[in-house]
C-alpha cells in the first residue's frame, strides 16, 4: 500500500506505541478548565476550545523556553490527589482512544508538590490513576499498557531525589527515568551521580538531548551519562554529511540507540523547519532506530494518529514505515523482553495485517 492510499481512518485503527509523552503536557482542555475553577487558578480563557487554541498558538513560538512556560496552567491543576488521579486516568483513556497499545508517560514529581503532597505520594497517586485508566480501557476492549518514567528537572537540584524514587518504585509501575527541562546551559553531566546510581540499580534511563543543544549534548548523554535512549536527538544530523555518518552518528545507529523523535513539537520549538524536512525521515532511511512520539498532546495539539498522518501526507511515509517505527518503539521500551516480544508478535504485527 502506498502512502497516498492511507487515510486517517486506517491510521487511527493501527496499533501504536509512544515512548516520549509528558503527563503534564497531555491534559484534556475541558479538564484543565474544570480543575482550574475548583482550585481558583486563572486561565487565559475558560472555554475549552479556545484554551486548546491558546496552547497551540503559544507553543508555536519557536522558542523552547516559552514552550515549556505553557505548562504553568496544567501544573497548577495537578497539585492535589484529585487532580493527579483524574489526569492520570484520562491520560490512559486518551491513549487507548488513539489506538496506542503501549505507552510510556513521563513527569517530574517535584513539580506536583505545591499542594502539600510528598514526592512518594505523588508517584503513588499517579500510579493509582494510571491503573484505573488501564482497567477501564481493558474493560472497553481497548487495552493499553502504560509504564512510567520519572523525570528530574535538569535546571534544579532534585535530580538525585527523582532517581531514588525511580529505584524505589521500579516494581510498582515505574519502568525508567529521564531528565527534562531547558537543555541549553544545563548539561546532563551535572547530574552524573544520579545516572551512576540508576546504572548500579539496573534502572534504564533516557535523556533529553539534541533538541535545543547540539552534538555535544547527545555525546554527553550517551558517553558520559550512559543513556539507553535519546529524547528527541534531531541534532544527530549535524554528524551526517552527504549520507556519511560521523563517529557519534555511527555509534547511535550501530548500537541501535532509539531516538524518541517528536515532529510537531520540534517544529514548535524551532528544532525542525517542516514535517517534510524533519530529520526523522532521513534517519529512518539511513537505518537509525527512530521512534515516533507526541511529546505533549495538549501543548502541540496532536495525537499519534495526527503525527502518523502528517508523515504520510507531507513526508511520503507508507504503512510499512509506520509499522517500522512502532516496532522500533517496542524494541526499545523499558519493559521486559518477553513483554515487548508479545506486544510486537501478538498485537502490533497482526494489527497492521488486519488493518490493511
Amino acid at each position: 500500500m502506498t502512502a497516498t492510499r492511507v487515510d486517517a481512518d486506517v491510521i487511527r485503527r493501527l496499533p501504536k506505541a509512544v515512548l516520549h509523552d509528558h503527563l503534564d503536557g497531555g491534559l484534556r482542555p475541558a479538564t484543565v478548565v474544570e480543575l482550574a475553577e475548583a482550585v481558583g487558578h486563572t486561565l487565559p480563557t475558560t472555554d475549552p476550545d479556545e484554551l486548546a487554541a491558546w496552547y497551540f498558538e503559544a507553543a508555536n513560538s519557536g522558542d523552547l523556553v516559552r514552550y515549556i512556560a505553557t505548562f504553568e496552567h496544567t501544573l497548577a491543576v495537578m497539585q492535589s490527589r484529585e487532580g493527579l488521579l483524574r489526569t492520570a486516568e484520562e491520560y490512559v483513556l486518551d491513549l487507548a482512544a488513539d489506538g496506542v497499545v503501549y505507552g510510556e508517560v513521563r513527569y517530574a514529581p517535584e513539580l506536583n508538590t505545591n499542594g502539600g503532597l510528598a514526592l512518594a505520594e505523588v508517584v503513588e497517586t499517579v500510579q493509582e490513576g494510571l491503573a484505573a485508566g488501564m482497567a477501564k480501557a481493558a474493560a472497553a476492549g481497548t487495552p493499553v499498557r502504560v509504564g512510567t518514567l520519572l523525570c528530574g528537572m535538569r535546571m534544579f537540584d532534585r535530580v538525585r531525589e527523582a532517581a531514588d524514587l525511580a529505584v524505589a518504585f521500579r516494581d510498582a509501575g515505574v519502568v525508567g527515568f529521564d531528565i527534562a527541562g531547558a537543555e541549553a546551559g544545563f548539561p546532563a553531566a551535572d547530574h552524573v551521580d544520579a545516572f551512576e546510581h540508576l546504572r548500579r540499580e539496573s534502572v534504564p534511563f533516557t535523556i533529553h538531548a539534541g533538541e535545543a543543544d547540539g552534538l555535544s549534548s547527545i555525546h554527553q548523554a550517551l558517553q558520559v551519562c550512559g543513556a539507553q535512549r535519546i529524547g528527541h536527538g534531531v541534532r544527530i544530523t549535524d554528524d551526517i554529511v552527504d549520507g556519511k555518518l560521523g563517529r557519534l552518528a555511527g555509534w547511535v545507529r550501530d548500537r541501535r540507540i532509539a531516538l524518541e523523535m517528536c515532529p510537531t513539537s520540534n517544529l514548535q520549538t524551532g528544532a525542525a523547519a517542516s514535517i517534510a524536512e524533519h530529520p526523522i525521515t532521513a534517519l529512518k532511511d539511513l537505518g537509525f532506530r527512530v521512534t515516533l512520539n507526541t511529546d505533549n498532546r495538549l501543548v502541540s495539539g496532536t495525537t499519534m494518529t495526527r503525527e502518523m498522518s502528517l508523515l504520510v501526507d507531507e513526508a511520503g511515509w507508507t504503512v510499512e514505515d509506520l509499522r517500522t517505527v512502532t516496532v522500533n518503539a517496542l524494541k526499545s521500551a523499558f519493559i521486559p523482553f518477553d513483554e515487548r516480544k508479545a506486544l510486537i508478535e501478538d498485537v502490533v504485527l497482526p494489527g497492521y495485517a488486519s488493518a490493511l
